[in-house]
């Protein structure tokens, strides 16, 4: 089945189903965690730490350094409070971080529009054929990089 998402990054119920999310695994929503996480989610498209630092930092009055904001980023892709888009080294947050999946980014070489996608066949389809040639997936990160419907004029 296939499911797109669009996320909202006003909402006040997502900042609590990210809280409450967390709190399940067992661990703490701190203030810098909170805001890391409101940062992450504000941006429309992939950020990476050193964005979220910034913007973070500028909130905070202090400047934090990217590497708590990694720390914290890896937290939350633990959790799934948020995707990484390995090819971009960036983060997006998950709209929907009680729904554990492989998720499929459609990733636009000129404007950098990613698009996040699920496709549990797709995703099934090469953890069978990785476990078919011996190998255990853990987490398969499928990215299509390519142009947008904007970019490619249509």
């Amino acid at each position: 089945m296939v499911r797109a998402h669009t996320i909202d990054t006003t909402s006040v119920g997502r900042l609590a189903a990210a809280e409450a999310a967390l709190e399940r695994q067992g661990e703490q929503w701190t203030p810098l965690r909170q805001s890391v996480y409101e940062a992450l989610a504000s941006f429309e498209q992939p950020a990476s730490a050193y964005d979220i630092a910034e913007r973070v930092s500028g909130r905070e009055g202090r400047r934090i350094a990217p590497n708590t904001v990694y720390r914290i980023l890896d937290l939350f892709v633990a959790t799934n409070l948020a995707k990484r888009i390995e090819s971009r080294n960036a983060f997006l947050a998950c709209d929907h971080p009680d729904h554990v999946h492989d998720c499929i980014f459609l990733v636009c070489d000129n404007c950098g529009t990613t698009t996040h996608i699920d496709d549990d066949g797709i995703s099934g389809e090469i953890r069978n054929a990785a476990k078919a040639h011996g190998f255990q997936p853990e987490h398969p990160v499928i990215e299509v990089k390519g142009l947008c419907g904007s970019c490619s004029g249509r």
